[in-house]
């Protein structure tokens, strides 16, 4: 009672624009989603979602590839979370080591296929809400930089 987990993802976004999403394995609901997971004990936030990348989809991150844009708290929930940003090409997808008990397969989606993916309930409904939240952000934030 009075816990809270910590959960973080990433989006990793390539030099076409679009975004490495996993189909899940069916024993974790067979949905499209981002890569994410819960930090380790001891681990920092950051620390965490590097893990998680490396365990599941067999990709080094480094803190310096990787941008917080999100981060919040649900008390009802009873959860932490952060949400990173990451542009950076993988050279061959088909090549990545993925963590067969969580994740069955990768590809690059614009963010329209995510956006349709979603409407046909393929989309694993709270990364898709920090998919929004992503694009305003990358979006606002280009503005900003062009000021």
């Amino acid at each position: 009672d009075g816990r809270y987990i910590i959960v973080v993802l990433v989006f990793i976004q390539n030099s076409k624009g679009e975004f490495l999403i996993q189909k899940r394995s069916e024993i974790k609901n067979g949905k499209y989603a981002t890569t994410g997971g819960h930090p380790k004990s001891g681990e920092s936030s950051i620390q965490g979602i590097i893990t998680e990348v490396k365990e599941e989809i067999g990709i080094d991150l480094r803190p310096e590839d990787i941008e917080l844009y999100y981060g919040g708290r649900s008390d009802s929930e009873r959860v932490f979370w952060d949400d990173y940003y990451a542009k950076i090409d993988v050279p061959d997808i088909n090549k990545l080591q993925l963590q067969e008990e969580e994740v069955e397969s990768v590809h690059w989606f614009s963010a329209d296929e995510i956006n349709e993916l979603r409407k046909q309930d393929k989309f694993f409904m709270n990364h898709y809400e920090e998919f929004e939240v992503l694009l305003d952000w990358l979006e606002n934030r280009e503005l900003y930089e062009k000021d």
